[in-house]
């Protein structure tokens, strides 16, 4: 899969979010965001409810068109863009939903070609050995015929994010990918996306609440407030600032009373 992701260097932003605006009615989403994604980096993001993280994404991966400001993938602007212009845009960025959404009604390897036959793809061969290939990566071989019913919930991540890689993205968005997992198995979905970055150069977006998590695996981290970036840096840096806000926000999410900054 040494084609997964082109090779180029790392300060080169694969997506670029400028002045990006979203309302839904009266309501003020995003209020000006900017944001550089590099190409090869783990980006973690933190936030607030509400605070447009979510949203954010949204629009990364072409769901949302902004009401003001822009987009850029691979230094193409998608905000502009009709459902057919955005397709082969869209295949650059994959993403792993929160509870999976995988189709109860499908196998596991039915599960994973659905992006090829969305694509077109009808080589059976061709969609067999893509299968087996993303289920190597995500330590599932030979799963194949097992239905979602059969599956643990770490497993059904998994599966998950073989789905969303299958298409071969330069960038994987994660919603919430720990959410309702016990520790060990939280980690072992760390050490993937570690995996996909450091052997296959993927870009990797992780919508978190985890701390433990973020320390682990962040190159940098992001914090959103009230619709805007309020703060970019790498791990040591959060753990060393003394902003108020985001101290507190920290403080907050600490999980049983454990110090965040013994974490990194």
């Amino acid at each position: 899969m040494s084609d997964l992701s082109p090779t180029t260097a790392k300060d080169e932003p694969l997506i670029q979010v400028r002045g990006l605006h979203c309302y839904f009615g009266e309501k003020h989403v995003l209020r000006g965001a900017d944001l550089d994604v590099y190409r090869g980096e783990t980006l973690c993001m933190l936030g607030t409810s509400g605070g447009g993280k979510s949203v954010m994404v949204k629009h990364m991966l072409g769901l949302m068109q902004p009401d003001e400001g822009s987009v850029k993938i691979d230094g193409v602007n998608i905000s502009t863009m009709d459902e057919r212009a955005l397709s082969p845009i869209r295949k650059k960025v994959g993403m792993m939903f929160q509870n999976g959404a995988l189709f109860d009604s499908m196998n596991v390897a039915q599960n994973i070609a659905f992006p090829l036959r969305e694509d077109g793809i009808k080589d059976l061969t061709k969609i067999n050995e893509r299968i087996a290939e993303v289920l190597e990566i995500v330590r599932l071989p030979g799963q194949e015929k097992t239905m979602p019913s059969d599956l643990s919930g770490g497993m059904r991540k998994r599966v998950a994010l073989a789905r969303a890689i299958v298409d071969r993205p330069a960038c994987v968005c994660y919603d919430e990918p720990h959410a309702g997992l016990d520790p060990i198995t939280a980690d072992s979905i760390d050490r993937l996306i570690k995996r996909l970055q450091n052997e296959y150069n993927m870009t990797n977006i992780v919508i978190t609440h985890e701390l433990r998590s973020v320390f682990r695996i962040a190159d940098r981290i992001v914090f959103m407030k009230e619709g805007v970036v309020y703060w970019v840096g790498t791990p040591p840096e959060m753990k060393a600032s003394t902003d108020p806000v985001l101290v507190q926000f920290l403080s907050g999410i600490a999980h049983d009373g454990e110090k965040w900054a013994s974490d990194l």
